[in-house]
Protein backbone atom coordinates (compact mmCIF):
# COMPACT_ATOMS: atom_id res chain seq x y z
CA UNK A 1 0.00 0.00 0.00
CA UNK A 2 1.19 3.35 -0.80
CA UNK A 3 0.51 5.96 2.38
CA UNK A 4 1.39 9.78 2.51
CA UNK A 5 1.86 11.11 5.16
CA UNK A 6 0.93 15.13 5.70
CA UNK A 7 2.21 17.66 8.43
CA UNK A 8 1.13 21.32 8.28
CA UNK A 9 4.50 21.51 10.16
CA UNK A 10 7.54 19.63 11.30
CA UNK A 11 6.16 17.23 14.27
CA UNK A 12 2.42 17.26 13.55
CA UNK A 13 2.17 13.68 11.86
CA UNK A 14 4.51 12.19 14.56
CA UNK A 15 2.89 13.26 17.59
CA UNK A 16 -0.54 12.37 15.76
CA UNK A 17 0.17 8.89 14.20
CA UNK A 18 3.68 7.68 15.37
CA UNK A 19 3.03 4.56 16.09
CA UNK A 20 0.97 4.06 12.93
CA UNK A 21 3.92 5.25 11.05
CA UNK A 22 6.73 2.79 12.65
CA UNK A 23 3.61 0.06 12.18
CA UNK A 24 3.40 0.53 8.40
CA UNK A 25 6.93 0.97 7.76
CA UNK A 26 7.36 -2.42 9.80
CA UNK A 27 4.43 -4.08 7.51
CA UNK A 28 6.65 -2.89 4.19
CA UNK A 29 3.85 -0.14 3.14
CA UNK A 30 6.02 2.17 1.13
CA UNK A 31 5.37 6.43 2.71
CA UNK A 32 6.07 9.14 1.21
CA UNK A 33 5.77 12.27 3.67
CA UNK A 34 5.40 15.93 2.63
CA UNK A 35 5.70 18.83 5.12
CA UNK A 36 4.78 22.06 4.59
CA UNK A 37 6.32 24.66 7.41
CA UNK A 38 9.44 24.19 9.89
CA UNK A 39 8.43 27.38 11.80
CA UNK A 40 11.26 28.61 11.29
CA UNK A 41 10.18 32.13 12.57
CA UNK A 42 9.15 30.62 15.45
CA UNK A 43 12.24 29.27 17.22
CA UNK A 44 13.28 30.53 20.74
CA UNK A 45 16.56 32.57 20.50
CA UNK A 46 19.58 30.75 20.01
CA UNK A 47 18.45 27.82 17.59
CA UNK A 48 19.68 27.78 14.17
CA UNK A 49 16.83 28.97 11.77
CA UNK A 50 16.84 25.28 10.00
CA UNK A 51 16.87 23.11 13.21
CA UNK A 52 13.17 21.91 12.90
CA UNK A 53 14.33 20.74 9.11
CA UNK A 54 17.55 18.86 10.76
CA UNK A 55 15.57 17.19 13.04
CA UNK A 56 12.67 16.16 11.27
CA UNK A 57 15.76 14.69 8.56
CA UNK A 58 16.15 12.83 11.87
CA UNK A 59 13.24 11.16 12.61
CA UNK A 60 13.37 10.27 8.61
CA UNK A 61 16.75 8.12 9.20
CA UNK A 62 15.81 6.86 12.33
CA UNK A 63 12.70 5.36 11.09
CA UNK A 64 14.96 3.94 8.09
CA UNK A 65 13.58 6.63 5.31
CA UNK A 66 15.67 8.57 2.80
CA UNK A 67 15.20 12.28 2.25
CA UNK A 68 13.90 11.15 -1.43
CA UNK A 69 11.11 10.17 0.29
CA UNK A 70 9.67 13.51 1.37
CA UNK A 71 8.95 16.82 0.39
CA UNK A 72 9.86 19.78 3.10
CA UNK A 73 8.23 23.17 1.97
CA UNK A 74 9.19 26.84 3.73
CA UNK A 75 5.80 28.22 4.21
CA UNK A 76 5.22 30.59 6.89
CA UNK A 77 4.04 29.31 9.78
CA UNK A 78 0.30 30.30 10.52
CA UNK A 79 0.04 31.51 7.43
CA UNK A 80 -0.76 28.66 5.33
CA UNK A 81 -3.78 30.32 4.75
CA UNK A 82 -2.81 32.94 2.13
CA UNK A 83 -1.23 30.05 0.05
CA UNK A 84 -3.69 27.66 0.20
CA UNK A 85 -3.68 27.43 -3.57
CA UNK A 86 -0.24 26.74 -4.12
CA UNK A 87 -0.72 23.56 -1.28
CA UNK A 88 -3.22 22.60 -3.17
CA UNK A 89 -1.30 22.60 -6.27
CA UNK A 90 1.57 20.81 -4.19
CA UNK A 91 -1.11 17.65 -3.36
CA UNK A 92 -2.06 17.62 -6.33
CA UNK A 93 1.31 16.87 -8.40
CA UNK A 94 2.10 14.00 -5.42
CA UNK A 95 -1.38 12.58 -6.06
CA UNK A 96 -0.42 12.40 -9.68
CA UNK A 97 2.82 11.39 -9.16
CA UNK A 98 2.84 8.92 -6.19
CA UNK A 99 -0.80 7.86 -6.38
CA UNK A 100 -1.68 7.23 -2.45
CA UNK A 101 -4.05 4.31 -1.59
CA UNK A 102 -4.70 5.97 2.17
CA UNK A 103 -3.54 9.75 3.22
CA UNK A 104 -3.23 10.41 6.60
CA UNK A 105 -3.24 14.08 7.58
CA UNK A 106 -4.51 16.55 10.35
CA UNK A 107 -8.33 16.70 11.48
CA UNK A 108 -10.91 18.46 9.82
CA UNK A 109 -11.40 19.57 13.68
CA UNK A 110 -8.15 20.63 14.26
CA UNK A 111 -8.86 24.43 15.64
CA UNK A 112 -5.06 25.49 14.15
CA UNK A 113 -5.05 27.80 11.55
CA UNK A 114 -2.29 26.11 9.68
CA UNK A 115 -3.68 22.60 10.22
CA UNK A 116 -6.68 23.28 8.97
CA UNK A 117 -6.00 24.71 5.87
CA UNK A 118 -3.68 21.93 5.22
CA UNK A 119 -6.81 19.37 6.07
CA UNK A 120 -9.19 20.74 3.89
CA UNK A 121 -6.78 20.95 0.57
CA UNK A 122 -5.87 17.46 1.28
CA UNK A 123 -9.70 16.37 1.18
CA UNK A 124 -9.67 18.53 -2.31
CA UNK A 125 -6.95 16.53 -3.79
CA UNK A 126 -7.88 13.25 -2.86
CA UNK A 127 -11.82 12.66 -2.27
CA UNK A 128 -11.86 10.64 -5.42
CA UNK A 129 -8.80 9.06 -5.20
CA UNK A 130 -7.76 7.87 -1.74
CA UNK A 131 -8.77 6.87 1.19
CA UNK A 132 -8.47 9.58 4.26
CA UNK A 133 -7.88 9.71 7.56
CA UNK A 134 -7.14 12.19 9.88
CA UNK A 135 -4.30 11.96 13.39
CA UNK A 136 -5.25 13.56 16.60
CA UNK A 137 -3.72 16.18 18.37
CA UNK A 138 -6.05 16.91 21.13
CA UNK A 139 -4.87 20.12 22.30
CA UNK A 140 -6.16 21.51 19.08
CA UNK A 141 -9.51 19.67 19.10
CA UNK A 142 -12.84 20.70 20.70
CA UNK A 143 -14.08 17.38 19.55
CA UNK A 144 -12.63 14.34 17.81
CA UNK A 145 -14.49 11.19 16.04
CA UNK A 146 -12.75 8.07 16.99
CA UNK A 147 -13.75 6.18 14.48
CA UNK A 148 -10.77 4.41 13.29
CA UNK A 149 -8.08 2.80 15.58
CA UNK A 150 -4.47 1.37 14.58
CA UNK A 151 -3.82 -1.36 17.24
CA UNK A 152 -0.45 -1.16 18.23
CA UNK A 153 2.63 -2.81 20.52
CA UNK A 154 5.32 -1.35 22.89
CA UNK A 155 8.13 -1.65 19.94
CA UNK A 156 5.45 0.74 18.37
CA UNK A 157 4.81 3.29 21.08
CA UNK A 158 9.16 3.09 21.98
CA UNK A 159 9.72 4.18 18.83
CA UNK A 160 7.33 7.00 18.63
CA UNK A 161 8.96 8.39 21.52
CA UNK A 162 12.34 7.51 20.11
CA UNK A 163 11.33 9.97 16.59
CA UNK A 164 10.23 12.53 19.20
CA UNK A 165 13.57 13.02 20.85
CA UNK A 166 14.58 13.63 17.70
CA UNK A 167 12.84 17.10 18.38
CA UNK A 168 15.19 18.81 21.41
CA UNK A 169 14.48 22.20 19.94
CA UNK A 170 10.59 21.78 21.10
CA UNK A 171 11.59 19.33 24.14
CA UNK A 172 13.30 22.13 25.69
CA UNK A 173 10.21 24.40 25.38
CA UNK A 174 8.89 21.92 27.89
CA UNK A 175 5.34 21.64 26.20
CA UNK A 176 3.23 18.90 28.26
CA UNK A 177 2.72 17.20 25.21
CA UNK A 178 5.89 16.36 24.47
CA UNK A 179 6.64 14.05 27.23
CA UNK A 180 6.54 10.11 26.91
CA UNK A 181 4.06 10.24 30.01
CA UNK A 182 1.75 11.90 27.48
CA UNK A 183 2.53 10.26 24.49
CA UNK A 184 1.98 6.64 26.20
CA UNK A 185 -0.84 7.47 28.50
CA UNK A 186 -3.31 8.55 25.16
CA UNK A 187 -2.15 5.32 23.22
CA UNK A 188 -2.96 3.12 26.63
CA UNK A 189 -6.23 4.65 26.67
CA UNK A 190 -6.75 4.40 22.27
CA UNK A 191 -5.79 1.29 23.35
CA UNK A 192 -8.70 0.27 26.20
CA UNK A 193 -11.00 1.38 23.88
CA UNK A 194 -10.03 -0.93 21.28
CA UNK A 195 -8.71 -4.26 23.43
CA UNK A 196 -5.23 -3.60 22.62
CA UNK A 197 -1.99 -2.58 24.63
CA UNK A 198 -1.95 0.79 22.93
CA UNK A 199 -3.91 2.13 19.91
CA UNK A 200 -3.80 5.58 17.84
CA UNK A 201 -7.26 6.74 16.92
CA UNK A 202 -7.83 8.51 13.61
CA UNK A 203 -11.18 10.36 11.86
CA UNK A 204 -12.13 8.58 8.50
CA UNK A 205 -13.08 11.29 5.86
CA UNK A 206 -12.92 9.03 3.21
CA UNK A 207 -12.48 5.10 2.87
CA UNK A 208 -12.10 3.58 -0.40
CA UNK A 209 -11.83 -0.02 -0.99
Amino acid sequence: MKILVVSPHTDDAELGSGGSISKFIEEDHEIFWIVFSTCDVSLPAGYPRDILRREFLQVLHSIGLIEEMCNIFEFRVRHLFEHRQDILEELIQIRNEFKPDLVIAPSLNDLHQDHQTVANEVVRAFKTTSSIICYELPWNHMNFNTQLFVKLNESHISMKWKILRNYQSQIQQNRTYFSEEFIRGLAKVRGIQCNAEYAEAFEVVRWIL
